[in-house]
């Protein structure tokens, strides 16, 4: 893909100003891809140190000083995006005050479908805010390497806006529908994200308690129909009984339950992500939450 710089134009009309809020584990790699392509970006992150750490990009002091007509927040739920909005040093005063008068506010991260659907209603028509939930899939790795899958929610003309900014670190962007689409698409990736990752966890237990070499279990697993990114990017935790660092398993937790109320709106029962909520309940019980979700083995085993 060739991807426009921000004073350029494409079939979609140029590209417009753009700060990234949030760089951490998924938000600086895709920070760096943006860079990459030489489109400006400004930068916020709570803790200024890590924003400074990525060579190209200026840094804001506060939210108010990184707003800009295209806001791209990667953080982990929608109270830290609502956190970011009010206050004398907030995107809300930082908008006003740049004379700023619709923009359009991204949401990276894995949120309920309901509550952000609840948010984007409120942000237009308050503040003029365009809101587009835009999940990610692909893992640090799909962010590090630019091939992140992005589901996104909100209006059409919307997203047609910064599908040339989704270029320069995904290889798949898709738009479902109204805001709040995004993030049932992304609950349903992590049906099967959780539901791999547990089944995999399950299958190395198994192999480990009957003496069986792990390495070699993974080998003939990727050979045929069990394979998956799962086993491909993380198979490795399972081999080396390392499970710090990744995405913890509260976050899979988190997902889980926004997963079970958006199917409790449609009055759906989901047995198996009834079943794997419950399973990663009991390790975050144990005081594995902070692990990453591989680590789902270490309560299988106990």
């Amino acid at each position: 893909m060739t991807i426009p710089n921000s004073n350029q134009h494409n079939s979609r009309g140029p590209l417009l100003s753009v700060a990234l809020l949030g760089t951490g584990p998924m938000g600086a790699p895709i920070a760096r891809n943006i860079l990459a392509h030489q489109i400006p970006l400004t930068l916020w992150n709570r803790t200024p140190q890590k924003a400074r750490a990525i060579a190209g990009a200026t840094v804001a002091a506060t939210p108010a000083n990184a707003a800009r007509e295209i806001v791209v927040t990667v953080l982990p739920d929608l109270p830290q995006v609502e956190a970011l909005l009010h206050g004398e040093h907030g995107l809300l005063k930082g908008w006003k005050d740049a004379r700023i008068h619709h923009p359009i506010l991204i949401i990276h991260g894995t949120v309920s479908p309901v509550a952000v659907a609840n948010f984007a209603k409120d942000c237009l028509q308050n503040w003029g805010v365009t809101v587009l939930d835009a999940p990610l899939s692909g893992g640090t790795i799909g962010a590090e390497e630019g091939r992140l899958s992005i589901m996104a929610g909100g209006p059409a003309e919307a997203f047609e806006r910064v599908a040339p900014l989704f270029e320069t670190y995904s290889t798949t962007a898709v738009w479902f529908g109204e805001t709040g689409a995004g993030s049932t698409v992304k609950a349903c990736n992590q049906i099967v994200v959780a539901a791999t990752v547990t089944a995999l966890a399950e299958a190395m237990a198994l192999a480990a308690a009957t003496g069986l070499d792990l390495e070699k279990v993974q080998r003939v697993l990727a050979g045929g129909l069990a394979n998956s990114e799962v086993l491909t990017q993380k198979g490795k935790r399972w081999i080396d009984q390392d499970f710090h660092g990744g995405g913890s398993a509260k976050n899979q937790l988190k997902d889980l339950n926004f997963i079970a109320e958006t199917a409790g709106h449609t009055g759906l029962k989901l047995p198996l992500a009834t079943c794997l909520r419950s399973a990663f309940a009991n390790m975050l019980a144990a005081g594995d939450g902070d692990l990453d979700h591989t680590g789902i083995y270490r309560t299988i085993r106990t």
